[in-house]
């Protein structure tokens, strides 16, 4: 664990983040990310690596493994659950240095000139909600995740 690095302290209970743990065991966690906005774009999925490793190619084979078991369950899991027809997969590593992959949700409908982990915020019509909204969606998520 680093004292500063925010994924570490999220981990640890000191952060509070928007919706609730969707998914966690001894290597992994998976949450909604978290945003200032007070309407958030639903469906964009944090895979933290629960070691505090900077890069893909830092984690141990059984790390790797269950990462790569849950990126695909989640991504299963949001296609089959909501009106997804595209995960966008992204590790940056730019701003936090401890492994987490962005999952982002291309819902049906979404204007071609609005594709791109980053270009669906721009897409007026995206859904979005308050952190209740938020909830539901992370409790459907969840839901999936424990019937498959």
């Amino acid at each position: 664990m680093d004292e500063k690095c925010f994924i570490c302290a999220k981990h640890q209970g000191e952060i509070k983040t928007s919706g609730i743990t969707i998914y966690e065991d001894d290597y992994v966690y998976v949450g909604h990310i978290d945003s200032n906005d007070p309407l958030k774009y639903i469906g964009h999925l944090m895979i933290d690596l629960k070691r505090h490793v900077p890069t893909l190619g830092d984690m141990t084979m059984e790390e790797a493994s269950t990462f790569g078991m849950v990126m695909a369950k989640v991504s299963t899991a949001l296609m089959a659950s909501e009106r997804i027809e595209h995960v966008y997969a992204l590790v940056s590593g730019n701003s936090v240095p401890h492994l987490h992959m962005h999952l982002v949700a291309r819902y049906i409908h979404t204007p071609k000139k609005h594709w791109g982990p980053m270009a669906v915020y721009d897409w007026a019509e995206a859904p979005r909600g308050d952190e209740n909204e938020v909830m539901e969606f992370c409790h459907r998520i969840k839901k999936y995740l424990e019937a498959h």
